[in-house]
């Protein structure tokens, strides 16, 4: 339990961002999933990139993480169009 006002505030502040990040990543997995589940045209792959970046530039994933993502996200694409 908080025992100052600036401590109360700052549990405040952290659980609204927890709350903003968890549905941040929340977000992102979704559309991760519906990149990974579908036929991977370049629309979808587009979309699934977009999220990818939004994260990182709001700080729900670090930028190599992001990264990481979307190379395996363009791989997975280039194998499946392959087929």
């Amino acid at each position: 339990m908080a025992n100052t006002r600036s401590a109360e505030k700052q549990q405040r502040q952290a659980a609204k961002a927890e709350a903003r990040n968890r549905a941040g990543k929340s977000r992102l997995k979704t559309a991760l999933k519906k990149v990974r589940g579908s036929e991977t045209d370049a629309a979808t792959l587009s979309t699934g990139f977009s999220e990818i970046d939004k994260a990182a530039k709001k700080g729900i994933i670090k930028t190599n993480t992001a990264d990481r993502y979307k190379s395996r996200l363009a791989k997975a694409a280039k194998r499946a169009g392959a087929k």
